[in-house]
């Protein structure tokens, strides 16, 4: 019926905290097919497809579902859902939000389907709103449905998104072998935070976005600074403060958490694999054993298309 391909994404960007997002060259591909057989199946294939549900408890298939009962539309009795991941899980490059993006585009193809229209003519505003709705912020669905730089916040009449153009860019990030959950993630950060905390931030965003924007790798090295959420999380995270440091002194441009981590984010114009081998072995130090990546930022978002009959 409907297949989709979605980018990886990097979110926070150091002091953007759940506002700025980038989308990287890493992609997870989803198909929905309405099958004869019985019932609801995922296959899963690469990266998580040993660990990934099979049934209705899959992320895809329960967003899918949900968003089909808030609409009033009857959900397929029978219906496959076939994945190839290359993004690995629980990483903190935007796994989880190509799976939630899947699941609304899905629910849209299936009642474009019911209608006799393309299922391929997604609305991607409204699949934006209600994707952001589903994870509470936006800084990874908006880049990877979006594709390139995002600035994405909530406000009155839904979200409110920027895409801001910016030159080439690669990126290292590793990844340790370890178990850091969102809910962990977000219950290290505290309740209020100082006024100049906030303004530490504030500026420092606009400035990383300004600096993305041209090219500018000293400001993008003194922006890329957090008070928000990094010195709450980096702790959690046997060997990240030593991969942050390792990669600096390997030649990265800047460091911070991809999303809420546990990967690390390097950006770099050279010495990729000197940075990355410098972070894996500082996780092995720390006990864990990790696997890097050297990925182009990419302005391709979502590519939405139809199955061949």
């Amino acid at each position: 019926m409907i297949r989709v391909r979605i980018p990886a994404t990097t979110a926070n960007l150091g002091p953007g905290f759940d506002c700025m997002g980038l989308a990287l060259d890493l992609w997870n591909t989803f198909e929905l097919h309405l099958d004869t057989q019985v019932g609801i199946s995922v296959e899963s294939h690469g990266e998580g497809a040993e660990k990934l549900p099979t049934d209705q408890s899959n992320l895809t298939v329960s967003v899918m579902l949900a968003e089909l009962q808030r609409e009033n539309i009857e959900a397929p009795s029978n219906f496959r859902i076939i994945t190839h991941n290359t993004i690995p899980c629980a990483s903190g490059l935007g796994s989880s939000s190509t799976a939630t993006l899947a699941g609304v585009i899905f629910a849209q193809a299936v009642n474009l389907d019911k209608e006799g229209r393309d299922p391929s003519d997604i609305d991607r505003a409204v699949v934006l709103e209600r994707s952001v709705a589903i994870e509470g912020h936006g800084d990874n669905v908006a880049p990877a449905l979006l594709g390139g730089f995002v600035i994405v916040v909530p406000d009155d009449s839904g979200v409110l998104t920027q895409r801001i153009p910016h030159l080439p860019m690669k990126t290292v990030v590793c990844v340790p072998e370890y178990n850091y959950l969102t809910s962990q993630a977000r219950a290290a950060l505290p309740s209020t935070y100082s006024k100049s905390d906030a303004i530490f931030n504030i500026g420092r965003a606009m400035l990383v976005a300004e600096a993305l924007r041209v090219g500018d790798d000293h400001l993008l090295a003194r922006a890329m600074n957090d008070r928000i959420h990094e010195p709450y999380r980096l702790p959690s995270i046997p060997g990240a403060s030593a991969a942050i440091t390792a990669a600096n002194e390997a030649g990265a441009i800047c460091v911070s958490l991809s999303g809420a981590g546990p990967g690390i984010i390097a950006f770099a114009r050279q010495d990729f694999d000197r940075i990355g081998r410098s972070m894996k072995q500082a996780f092995h130090d720390a006990g864990l054993t990790s696997r890097y990546w050297v990925l182009d930022a990419t302005d391709q978002g979502a590519h939405i298309g139809r199955l061949p009959v």
